[in-house]
């Protein structure tokens, strides 16, 4: 858990780039995907990035103790230790799309709650 919140860390200066880290978990601006990816790849949690789809079909079923992964189709973001890792502009209209941590819960209607094995 402690690594996958200092991968998301890395990507705090990051833009938002539709797409972005879906090639590679490196890249110049990240999605919403991207950015799950990179956090999770960053822990040793997944080896390649993963789209929104595919994490529908990721880890378990549910929401985990330390990580929850949240899909759909379009769209996915992350709760890790009770922080949300979103690209969503969040908690303030000043705020463009981007990777970040919000401190506001979003709701969990029309996502899937998967989490890793463990966690």
């Amino acid at each position: 858990m402690k690594r996958a919140i200092w991968a998301a860390n890395q990507l705090r200066s990051k833009p938002y780039r539709f797409g972005g880290g879906h090639g590679s978990f490196y890249d110049s601006g990240y999605d919403c995907s991207g950015t799950v990816s990179y956090a999770l790849g960053g822990a040793g949690l997944i080896s390649s990035p993963m789209s929104s789809s595919d994490f529908r079909r990721y880890g378990e079923r549910g929401q985990g103790r330390w990580i929850t992964v949240y899909a759909r189709n379009g769209h996915t973001f992350a709760v890790i230790a009770g922080l949300r890792l979103d690209t969503t502009p969040g908690d303030s209209p000043r705020y463009r799309w981007a990777p970040r941590w919000q401190t506001r819960a979003r709701g969990p209607s029309g996502f899937e709650a998967r989490h890793p094995v463990g966690l």
